[in-house]
Protein backbone atom coordinates (compact mmCIF):
# COMPACT_ATOMS: atom_id res chain seq x y z
CA UNK A 1 0.00 0.00 0.00
CA UNK A 2 1.42 3.48 -0.99
CA UNK A 3 1.60 6.26 1.78
CA UNK A 4 -0.98 8.26 -0.23
CA UNK A 5 -3.57 5.47 0.04
CA UNK A 6 -2.69 4.42 3.65
CA UNK A 7 -3.09 8.66 4.58
CA UNK A 8 -6.56 8.44 2.52
CA UNK A 9 -7.91 5.54 4.72
CA UNK A 10 -7.05 7.07 7.61
CA UNK A 11 -8.71 10.04 7.00
CA UNK A 12 -11.64 7.84 6.12
CA UNK A 13 -11.67 6.15 9.01
CA UNK A 14 -11.65 9.53 11.38
CA UNK A 15 -14.35 11.24 9.15
CA UNK A 16 -16.40 8.27 10.72
CA UNK A 17 -15.06 7.49 13.92
CA UNK A 18 -15.48 11.11 15.17
CA UNK A 19 -19.41 10.52 14.21
CA UNK A 20 -19.83 7.61 16.89
CA UNK A 21 -20.24 9.67 20.41
CA UNK A 22 -19.97 6.56 22.61
CA UNK A 23 -16.44 6.40 20.47
CA UNK A 24 -15.23 9.98 21.07
CA UNK A 25 -16.03 9.35 24.76
CA UNK A 26 -14.13 6.46 25.27
CA UNK A 27 -11.44 7.87 23.13
CA UNK A 28 -11.17 11.12 25.31
CA UNK A 29 -11.34 8.87 28.57
CA UNK A 30 -8.20 6.89 26.91
CA UNK A 31 -6.35 9.80 26.90
CA UNK A 32 -6.68 11.25 30.52
CA UNK A 33 -6.08 7.58 31.16
CA UNK A 34 -2.52 7.65 29.47
CA UNK A 35 -1.82 11.02 30.78
CA UNK A 36 -2.24 10.16 34.32
CA UNK A 37 -0.61 7.15 33.58
CA UNK A 38 2.65 8.99 32.74
CA UNK A 39 2.39 11.89 34.90
CA UNK A 40 2.23 9.15 38.31
CA UNK A 41 5.54 10.23 39.36
CA UNK A 42 5.26 13.76 38.95
CA UNK A 43 2.31 13.66 40.63
CA UNK A 44 2.75 11.66 43.60
CA UNK A 45 6.85 10.17 43.46
CA UNK A 46 8.74 8.17 41.48
CA UNK A 47 10.03 6.05 44.68
CA UNK A 48 6.12 4.58 45.14
CA UNK A 49 6.87 1.29 43.42
CA UNK A 50 9.53 0.68 46.25
CA UNK A 51 7.63 2.35 48.88
CA UNK A 52 4.20 0.73 48.11
CA UNK A 53 5.00 -2.00 50.49
CA UNK A 54 7.55 -0.70 52.71
CA UNK A 55 5.46 0.92 56.22
CA UNK A 56 8.13 2.92 57.06
CA UNK A 57 7.20 5.35 54.22
CA UNK A 58 3.25 5.57 55.25
CA UNK A 59 4.77 6.15 58.86
CA UNK A 60 2.52 9.43 59.24
CA UNK A 61 -0.47 8.05 57.11
CA UNK A 62 -3.43 7.12 59.71
CA UNK A 63 -4.49 3.74 59.23
CA UNK A 64 -8.25 2.85 57.48
CA UNK A 65 -8.80 6.58 57.61
CA UNK A 66 -12.01 7.59 55.13
CA UNK A 67 -11.79 10.03 52.83
CA UNK A 68 -11.54 13.97 54.78
CA UNK A 69 -14.84 15.26 52.47
CA UNK A 70 -16.78 12.74 54.45
CA UNK A 71 -16.76 15.33 57.08
CA UNK A 72 -19.20 17.56 55.05
CA UNK A 73 -22.06 14.51 55.23
CA UNK A 74 -21.28 13.97 58.85
CA UNK A 75 -22.65 15.98 62.04
CA UNK A 76 -19.06 14.28 63.85
CA UNK A 77 -16.32 16.41 62.38
CA UNK A 78 -13.01 14.67 62.20
CA UNK A 79 -9.65 16.39 62.00
CA UNK A 80 -7.80 15.63 58.97
CA UNK A 81 -4.26 15.30 58.31
CA UNK A 82 -2.59 18.10 59.02
CA UNK A 83 1.61 18.55 58.96
CA UNK A 84 3.95 21.36 60.14
CA UNK A 85 7.08 22.20 58.48
CA UNK A 86 10.00 24.22 59.72
CA UNK A 87 8.55 27.26 57.58
CA UNK A 88 5.34 26.87 59.59
CA UNK A 89 7.26 27.25 63.19
CA UNK A 90 9.27 29.67 65.27
CA UNK A 91 12.92 28.52 65.34
CA UNK A 92 15.54 30.33 67.63
CA UNK A 93 18.88 28.48 68.35
CA UNK A 94 21.25 29.27 71.48
CA UNK A 95 23.56 27.59 73.54
CA UNK A 96 23.23 26.68 76.81
CA UNK A 97 26.86 25.58 78.57
CA UNK A 98 27.80 22.51 77.04
CA UNK A 99 24.35 22.23 74.51
CA UNK A 100 22.76 22.97 71.66
CA UNK A 101 19.32 24.27 72.51
CA UNK A 102 16.03 24.55 69.44
CA UNK A 103 12.85 26.00 70.23
CA UNK A 104 10.28 25.40 67.92
CA UNK A 105 7.01 26.72 68.03
CA UNK A 106 3.85 26.39 66.03
CA UNK A 107 0.00 26.33 66.84
CA UNK A 108 -2.60 24.01 66.32
CA UNK A 109 -6.02 25.28 65.57
CA UNK A 110 -8.54 22.37 66.72
CA UNK A 111 -12.20 22.78 65.01
CA UNK A 112 -13.32 19.04 65.12
CA UNK A 113 -15.26 16.82 67.43
CA UNK A 114 -12.83 13.84 66.63
CA UNK A 115 -8.94 15.22 67.21
CA UNK A 116 -5.98 13.93 65.73
CA UNK A 117 -5.00 10.43 65.63
CA UNK A 118 -1.41 10.40 66.69
CA UNK A 119 1.16 13.08 66.50
CA UNK A 120 4.49 11.42 64.56
CA UNK A 121 7.49 13.98 64.35
CA UNK A 122 10.06 12.78 61.60
CA UNK A 123 13.01 14.67 59.78
CA UNK A 124 15.39 15.62 62.94
CA UNK A 125 18.83 14.88 61.23
CA UNK A 126 22.38 14.84 63.26
CA UNK A 127 25.95 13.81 62.70
CA UNK A 128 25.28 11.71 66.24
CA UNK A 129 28.32 9.19 65.99
CA UNK A 130 26.80 7.18 69.30
CA UNK A 131 23.12 6.46 70.10
CA UNK A 132 23.81 8.55 73.49
CA UNK A 133 24.65 11.61 71.22
CA UNK A 134 21.51 11.73 69.74
CA UNK A 135 19.18 14.95 70.13
CA UNK A 136 16.38 14.49 72.89
CA UNK A 137 13.07 15.81 72.34
CA UNK A 138 11.11 17.79 74.69
CA UNK A 139 7.65 19.09 74.19
CA UNK A 140 4.99 21.09 75.72
CA UNK A 141 1.45 22.24 74.96
CA UNK A 142 -0.27 25.35 76.28
CA UNK A 143 -3.99 23.78 75.82
CA UNK A 144 -6.70 26.20 75.23
CA UNK A 145 -8.54 27.86 78.72
CA UNK A 146 -11.35 25.35 80.29
CA UNK A 147 -13.38 26.67 82.85
CA UNK A 148 -12.40 24.20 86.08
CA UNK A 149 -8.93 23.30 84.96
CA UNK A 150 -5.92 24.36 87.09
CA UNK A 151 -3.54 23.54 84.95
CA UNK A 152 -3.98 24.11 81.61
CA UNK A 153 0.18 23.39 80.20
CA UNK A 154 0.99 19.69 79.72
CA UNK A 155 4.60 18.38 79.19
CA UNK A 156 4.19 16.02 76.59
CA UNK A 157 7.87 14.73 76.31
CA UNK A 158 10.79 14.99 78.37
CA UNK A 159 14.46 14.31 76.60
CA UNK A 160 12.83 11.60 74.38
CA UNK A 161 16.27 10.63 72.18
CA UNK A 162 15.39 10.70 68.82
CA UNK A 163 16.74 8.17 66.77
CA UNK A 164 18.97 8.72 63.61
CA UNK A 165 16.63 9.16 60.23
CA UNK A 166 13.58 7.48 62.54
CA UNK A 167 10.23 9.12 64.14
CA UNK A 168 8.69 9.70 67.15
CA UNK A 169 5.10 8.72 67.46
CA UNK A 170 3.65 10.39 70.83
CA UNK A 171 0.40 8.35 70.21
CA UNK A 172 2.50 4.80 70.84
CA UNK A 173 5.18 6.55 73.64
CA UNK A 174 4.73 5.15 76.89
CA UNK A 175 5.98 8.29 78.65
CA UNK A 176 3.57 10.43 76.77
CA UNK A 177 0.20 8.51 78.59
CA UNK A 178 2.18 8.55 81.54
CA UNK A 179 2.56 12.51 81.80
CA UNK A 180 -0.85 12.49 80.40
CA UNK A 181 -2.00 10.55 83.57
CA UNK A 182 0.06 12.52 85.71
CA UNK A 183 -1.58 16.08 84.57
CA UNK A 184 -5.08 14.20 85.13
CA UNK A 185 -3.64 13.51 89.09
CA UNK A 186 -2.60 17.27 89.24
CA UNK A 187 -6.01 18.55 88.18
CA UNK A 188 -7.45 16.23 90.19
CA UNK A 189 -9.20 13.98 88.28
CA UNK A 190 -8.34 10.92 90.47
CA UNK A 191 -6.71 10.34 93.56
CA UNK A 192 -3.96 7.91 94.63
CA UNK A 193 -3.85 5.88 97.87
CA UNK A 194 -0.25 7.65 98.42
CA UNK A 195 0.13 11.26 96.88
CA UNK A 196 3.06 12.29 94.80
CA UNK A 197 5.37 14.40 96.37
CA UNK A 198 6.25 17.55 93.88
CA UNK A 199 9.91 18.12 95.41
CA UNK A 200 10.89 14.18 94.38
CA UNK A 201 11.93 14.35 90.37
CA UNK A 202 9.64 13.94 87.44
CA UNK A 203 11.31 10.47 86.84
CA UNK A 204 10.16 9.35 90.19
CA UNK A 205 6.95 11.03 90.38
CA UNK A 206 6.66 9.06 87.29
CA UNK A 207 7.21 5.20 88.42
CA UNK A 208 5.76 6.28 91.36
CA UNK A 209 2.66 7.00 89.38
CA UNK A 210 2.60 3.87 87.12
CA UNK A 211 3.32 1.66 90.33
CA UNK A 212 0.53 2.86 91.66
CA UNK A 213 -2.12 2.45 89.00
CA UNK A 214 -1.28 -1.13 88.59
CA UNK A 215 -2.14 -1.61 91.86
CA UNK A 216 -5.63 -0.56 91.04
CA UNK A 217 -7.67 -2.54 88.74
CA UNK A 218 -9.76 0.41 87.91
CA UNK A 219 -7.17 2.96 87.32
CA UNK A 220 -5.08 0.75 85.55
CA UNK A 221 -8.00 -0.49 83.31
CA UNK A 222 -7.94 3.17 82.07
CA UNK A 223 -4.90 3.69 81.81
CA UNK A 224 -4.68 0.92 79.22
CA UNK A 225 -7.14 1.85 77.07
CA UNK A 226 -7.08 5.13 77.12
CA UNK A 227 -6.10 7.48 73.49
CA UNK A 228 -3.33 9.87 74.43
CA UNK A 229 -5.02 12.10 71.93
CA UNK A 230 -8.28 11.81 73.10
CA UNK A 231 -7.19 12.91 76.59
CA UNK A 232 -4.59 15.85 75.06
CA UNK A 233 -7.53 17.67 72.81
CA UNK A 234 -10.25 16.31 75.47
CA UNK A 235 -12.44 18.14 78.27
CA UNK A 236 -11.62 17.49 81.58
CA UNK A 237 -14.50 19.55 82.74
CA UNK A 238 -18.05 20.01 82.08
CA UNK A 239 -20.31 23.29 81.05
CA UNK A 240 -19.93 24.16 84.77
CA UNK A 241 -16.37 23.82 85.13
CA UNK A 242 -16.30 20.87 87.57
CA UNK A 243 -13.97 17.73 86.71
CA UNK A 244 -15.76 15.46 84.74
CA UNK A 245 -14.95 11.37 85.79
CA UNK A 246 -11.71 9.48 84.52
CA UNK A 247 -13.96 6.71 82.97
CA UNK A 248 -16.41 10.05 81.17
CA UNK A 249 -12.79 10.90 80.04
CA UNK A 250 -11.69 8.15 78.55
CA UNK A 251 -14.47 6.66 77.26
CA UNK A 252 -16.58 9.59 76.10
CA UNK A 253 -14.33 12.60 76.07
CA UNK A 254 -15.56 15.83 73.86
CA UNK A 255 -12.76 17.36 71.81
CA UNK A 256 -11.65 20.78 73.45
CA UNK A 257 -12.00 23.27 70.36
CA UNK A 258 -9.66 25.66 70.50
CA UNK A 259 -5.91 26.99 69.61
CA UNK A 260 -3.64 24.79 71.47
CA UNK A 261 0.69 26.07 71.22
CA UNK A 262 3.07 23.44 70.73
CA UNK A 263 6.71 23.94 71.73
CA UNK A 264 9.63 21.56 71.14
CA UNK A 265 12.82 21.92 72.73
CA UNK A 266 15.79 19.79 71.11
CA UNK A 267 18.87 19.52 72.74
CA UNK A 268 22.53 18.13 71.73
CA UNK A 269 25.61 18.01 72.43
CA UNK A 270 27.44 21.48 70.77
CA UNK A 271 29.79 19.12 68.73
CA UNK A 272 26.78 17.95 67.49
CA UNK A 273 25.44 19.26 64.51
CA UNK A 274 21.52 18.53 64.14
CA UNK A 275 20.02 19.66 60.59
CA UNK A 276 16.24 20.42 61.09
CA UNK A 277 14.92 21.52 57.24
CA UNK A 278 13.24 18.59 57.06
CA UNK A 279 11.42 18.42 60.07
CA UNK A 280 8.00 17.73 60.71
CA UNK A 281 5.15 17.72 63.14
CA UNK A 282 2.44 15.46 61.40
CA UNK A 283 -0.94 15.52 63.35
CA UNK A 284 -1.92 12.12 61.63
CA UNK A 285 -5.93 12.52 60.89
CA UNK A 286 -8.86 10.76 61.40
CA UNK A 287 -9.78 11.13 57.99
CA UNK A 288 -7.14 11.41 55.05
CA UNK A 289 -7.11 13.08 51.76
CA UNK A 290 -9.88 12.36 48.66
CA UNK A 291 -9.65 9.02 48.96
CA UNK A 292 -8.77 7.39 52.43
CA UNK A 293 -5.95 4.86 53.18
CA UNK A 294 -5.89 1.13 53.76
CA UNK A 295 -4.59 -0.88 56.62
CA UNK A 296 -1.13 0.46 56.34
CA UNK A 297 -2.05 3.88 56.03
CA UNK A 298 -0.92 3.97 51.83
CA UNK A 299 -3.33 6.64 50.15
CA UNK A 300 -5.94 5.12 48.49
CA UNK A 301 -6.02 8.02 45.64
CA UNK A 302 -2.20 6.60 44.95
CA UNK A 303 -2.69 3.10 44.21
CA UNK A 304 -5.41 3.78 42.19
CA UNK A 305 -2.99 6.76 39.84
CA UNK A 306 -0.72 3.55 39.92
CA UNK A 307 -2.72 1.11 39.01
CA UNK A 308 -3.99 2.49 35.40
CA UNK A 309 -0.04 1.96 34.28
CA UNK A 310 -0.79 -1.97 35.17
CA UNK A 311 -3.92 -2.09 33.94
CA UNK A 312 -3.09 -0.79 30.63
CA UNK A 313 0.04 -2.72 30.37
CA UNK A 314 -1.67 -5.93 30.75
CA UNK A 315 -4.86 -5.54 29.21
CA UNK A 316 -3.36 -3.58 25.80
CA UNK A 317 -0.14 -6.72 26.11
CA UNK A 318 -2.32 -9.38 26.44
CA UNK A 319 -5.22 -8.12 23.43
CA UNK A 320 -2.85 -6.90 21.16
CA UNK A 321 -0.38 -10.72 21.62
CA UNK A 322 -3.77 -12.75 22.00
CA UNK A 323 -5.36 -11.42 18.59
CA UNK A 324 -2.23 -11.16 16.48
CA UNK A 325 -1.66 -14.89 17.46
CA UNK A 326 -4.76 -15.99 17.21
CA UNK A 327 -5.83 -14.14 13.80
CA UNK A 328 -1.89 -15.71 12.13
CA UNK A 329 -3.11 -19.09 13.75
CA UNK A 330 -6.67 -19.19 12.18
CA UNK A 331 -5.98 -17.67 8.72
CA UNK A 332 -2.69 -20.20 8.13
CA UNK A 333 -4.93 -22.84 9.48
CA UNK A 334 -7.71 -21.91 6.87
CA UNK A 335 -5.34 -21.17 4.05
CA UNK A 336 -3.12 -24.35 4.53
CA UNK A 337 -6.24 -26.66 5.05
CA UNK A 338 -6.23 -30.51 4.89
CA UNK A 339 -4.78 -32.53 7.50
CA UNK A 340 -2.79 -29.61 8.96
CA UNK A 341 -5.88 -27.84 9.14
CA UNK A 342 -7.48 -30.47 11.08
CA UNK A 343 -4.76 -31.13 13.70
CA UNK A 344 -4.30 -27.27 14.16
CA UNK A 345 -7.82 -27.23 14.98
CA UNK A 346 -8.35 -30.13 17.44
CA UNK A 347 -5.30 -28.50 19.30
CA UNK A 348 -7.22 -25.44 18.93
CA UNK A 349 -10.94 -26.94 20.61
CA UNK A 350 -8.26 -29.14 23.04
CA UNK A 351 -7.01 -25.86 24.70
CA UNK A 352 -10.70 -24.24 24.96
CA UNK A 353 -11.78 -26.84 27.01
CA UNK A 354 -9.29 -26.30 29.43
CA UNK A 355 -10.89 -24.43 32.26
CA UNK A 356 -8.87 -21.17 32.18
CA UNK A 357 -9.14 -20.02 36.16
CA UNK A 358 -7.94 -23.29 37.61
CA UNK A 359 -5.23 -23.25 34.86
CA UNK A 360 -4.20 -19.79 35.45
CA UNK A 361 -4.03 -20.56 39.80
CA UNK A 362 -2.24 -23.91 39.04
CA UNK A 363 0.56 -21.87 36.94
CA UNK A 364 0.74 -19.30 39.40
CA UNK A 365 1.02 -21.93 42.33
CA UNK A 366 3.98 -22.95 40.16
CA UNK A 367 5.47 -19.82 39.95
CA UNK A 368 5.63 -19.28 43.82
CA UNK A 369 2.17 -17.59 43.96
CA UNK A 370 4.34 -14.23 43.30
CA UNK A 371 3.49 -14.09 39.26
CA UNK A 372 5.40 -11.25 37.47
CA UNK A 373 4.11 -8.34 35.39
CA UNK A 374 5.82 -10.47 31.92
CA UNK A 375 4.83 -13.56 33.50
CA UNK A 376 0.94 -12.78 34.24
CA UNK A 377 0.61 -11.47 30.67
CA UNK A 378 2.19 -14.81 29.12
CA UNK A 379 0.18 -16.44 30.99
CA UNK A 380 -3.44 -15.12 29.69
CA UNK A 381 -1.88 -14.86 26.24
CA UNK A 382 -1.29 -18.55 26.38
CA UNK A 383 -5.11 -18.90 27.24
CA UNK A 384 -6.63 -16.19 25.39
CA UNK A 385 -6.13 -16.41 21.31
CA UNK A 386 -8.24 -19.48 20.80
CA UNK A 387 -11.44 -17.41 20.45
CA UNK A 388 -9.82 -15.09 17.51
CA UNK A 389 -8.62 -18.01 15.83
CA UNK A 390 -11.68 -19.98 15.54
CA UNK A 391 -13.15 -16.51 13.80
CA UNK A 392 -10.25 -15.29 11.71
CA UNK A 393 -10.22 -18.94 10.24
CA UNK A 394 -13.95 -18.77 9.07
CA UNK A 395 -13.32 -15.52 8.01
CA UNK A 396 -10.29 -16.83 5.91
CA UNK A 397 -12.17 -19.85 4.61
CA UNK A 398 -14.58 -17.10 2.92
CA UNK A 399 -11.31 -15.05 2.00
CA UNK A 400 -9.47 -18.00 0.25
CA UNK A 401 -11.99 -19.02 -2.26
CA UNK A 402 -12.48 -15.11 -3.76
CA UNK A 403 -11.16 -14.65 -7.33
CA UNK A 404 -8.06 -12.14 -6.73
CA UNK A 405 -6.64 -15.21 -4.53
CA UNK A 406 -6.99 -17.89 -6.63
CA UNK A 407 -5.40 -14.96 -9.53
CA UNK A 408 -2.55 -14.55 -6.82
CA UNK A 409 -1.81 -18.33 -6.70
CA UNK A 410 -1.64 -18.72 -10.50
CA UNK A 411 0.82 -15.96 -11.12
CA UNK A 412 3.20 -18.00 -8.27
CA UNK A 413 2.65 -16.06 -5.28
CA UNK A 414 3.80 -17.81 -2.04
CA UNK A 415 1.63 -18.42 0.64
CA UNK A 416 3.59 -16.18 3.03
CA UNK A 417 2.81 -13.22 0.15
CA UNK A 418 -0.89 -14.66 -0.17
CA UNK A 419 -1.71 -14.76 3.42
CA UNK A 420 0.18 -11.55 4.81
CA UNK A 421 -0.88 -9.43 1.36
CA UNK A 422 -3.94 -10.29 0.94
CA UNK A 423 -6.14 -12.41 3.36
CA UNK A 424 -4.83 -10.62 6.67
CA UNK A 425 -5.20 -7.12 5.48
CA UNK A 426 -8.43 -8.52 5.19
CA UNK A 427 -9.17 -9.41 8.69
CA UNK A 428 -7.30 -6.43 9.80
CA UNK A 429 -11.09 -4.40 10.99
CA UNK A 430 -11.96 -7.48 12.62
CA UNK A 431 -8.69 -7.28 14.75
CA UNK A 432 -8.55 -3.84 15.66
CA UNK A 433 -12.06 -3.90 17.25
CA UNK A 434 -11.58 -7.21 19.02
CA UNK A 435 -7.85 -6.07 20.78
CA UNK A 436 -10.68 -2.88 21.91
CA UNK A 437 -13.03 -5.26 23.09
CA UNK A 438 -10.58 -7.97 24.74
CA UNK A 439 -8.63 -5.32 27.08
CA UNK A 440 -11.38 -5.54 29.86
CA UNK A 441 -11.00 -9.79 29.50
CA UNK A 442 -7.45 -9.59 30.61
CA UNK A 443 -7.71 -6.41 32.76
CA UNK A 444 -10.48 -8.31 34.74
CA UNK A 445 -8.19 -11.69 34.60
CA UNK A 446 -5.29 -9.84 35.90
CA UNK A 447 -7.76 -8.28 38.97
CA UNK A 448 -8.72 -12.13 39.62
CA UNK A 449 -5.78 -13.63 39.99
CA UNK A 450 -4.44 -10.20 42.44
CA UNK A 451 -7.70 -10.77 44.04
CA UNK A 452 -6.92 -14.22 44.54
CA UNK A 453 -3.08 -13.23 46.19
CA UNK A 454 -1.61 -15.01 43.45
CA UNK A 455 0.18 -12.23 41.49
CA UNK A 456 3.65 -10.42 42.87
CA UNK A 457 2.56 -8.39 46.48
CA UNK A 458 5.00 -5.56 44.79
CA UNK A 459 2.94 -4.65 41.95
CA UNK A 460 0.36 -2.10 42.66
CA UNK A 461 -2.50 -3.16 40.56
CA UNK A 462 -6.22 -2.49 41.16
CA UNK A 463 -6.52 -6.12 42.19
CA UNK A 464 -3.91 -6.35 44.74
CA UNK A 465 -5.79 -3.21 46.17
CA UNK A 466 -9.01 -5.68 46.01
CA UNK A 467 -7.28 -8.33 47.68
CA UNK A 468 -5.62 -5.59 50.63
CA UNK A 469 -9.39 -4.67 51.57
CA UNK A 470 -10.61 -8.35 51.66
CA UNK A 471 -7.61 -9.23 53.84
CA UNK A 472 -8.37 -6.22 56.26
CA UNK A 473 -11.83 -7.55 56.32
CA UNK A 474 -13.21 -3.66 54.75
CA UNK A 475 -16.66 -5.33 53.49
CA UNK A 476 -17.39 -6.06 57.16
CA UNK A 477 -15.69 -3.30 59.07
CA UNK A 478 -17.42 -0.88 56.58
CA UNK A 479 -14.34 0.53 55.01
CA UNK A 480 -16.08 1.13 51.63
CA UNK A 481 -13.15 3.40 50.25
CA UNK A 482 -11.04 0.36 50.27
CA UNK A 483 -13.63 -1.20 47.90
CA UNK A 484 -15.41 0.67 45.83
CA UNK A 485 -12.65 3.10 44.39
CA UNK A 486 -10.83 0.37 42.82
CA UNK A 487 -13.83 -1.47 40.97
CA UNK A 488 -15.07 1.15 40.24
CA UNK A 489 -11.83 1.95 38.35
CA UNK A 490 -11.60 -1.82 36.84
CA UNK A 491 -15.40 -1.02 35.54
CA UNK A 492 -14.41 1.96 34.28
CA UNK A 493 -11.27 1.06 32.43
CA UNK A 494 -13.85 -2.00 31.02
CA UNK A 495 -16.26 0.39 29.56
CA UNK A 496 -13.50 2.60 27.90
CA UNK A 497 -12.26 -0.19 25.85
CA UNK A 498 -16.24 -1.48 25.50
CA UNK A 499 -17.13 2.00 23.59
CA UNK A 500 -14.02 2.50 21.95
CA UNK A 501 -14.22 -1.74 20.29
CA UNK A 502 -17.84 -1.30 19.39
CA UNK A 503 -17.28 2.07 17.86
CA UNK A 504 -14.86 0.20 15.64
CA UNK A 505 -16.60 -2.57 15.19
CA UNK A 506 -19.18 -0.34 13.76
CA UNK A 507 -17.04 1.88 11.69
CA UNK A 508 -14.85 -1.15 10.05
CA UNK A 509 -17.44 -3.95 9.75
CA UNK A 510 -18.91 -3.45 6.32
CA UNK A 511 -22.13 -5.21 7.43
CA UNK A 512 -22.44 -3.08 10.54
CA UNK A 513 -21.61 0.11 8.48
CA UNK A 514 -25.08 -0.65 5.76
CA UNK A 515 -26.95 -1.46 8.98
Amino acid sequence: MRWVDFKDSVKRFWSEYKHQVSGMVGLALLIILFVLALAAPVLTSPNIPKEWQTGQAWITNPKNAPPSWENYFSSVKKAPQKVFKLGDMQVKHQINGSQNVYTLTFSYDMRYNVPPKNIVITGIASNASTPKDNPKVSIMVQRPKEKGVKYENILLLQDSPFPNGGAIQLGYTPQVKSLLFYWLYENGVFHLLMPLQPQLPLSIRLLQLNQQLQMNNTLYSYFQSADPMKILFGQITDSKGHLLPLREIVYNTTGLMGNYKFTLLIRSPKDVKVNLDNIEVTMVGRTFGSLGTDQYGRPISIGLLWGIRIAIAIGLSVAISTVLIGVLYGVTSAYVGGWVDELLQRFNEFMMTLPVLPMLILLSLYFGGKISLTQLVGILVLFGWMGTAKVARSMALQIKEQTYIEAARALGAGTGRIVFKHIVPQLLPYAFANIALSVPGAILSEAGLSFLGLTNPNMISWGRMLNDAQMNGATINGYWWQVIPPGLAIATVGLIFVLIGVSLDTVLNPRLKRA
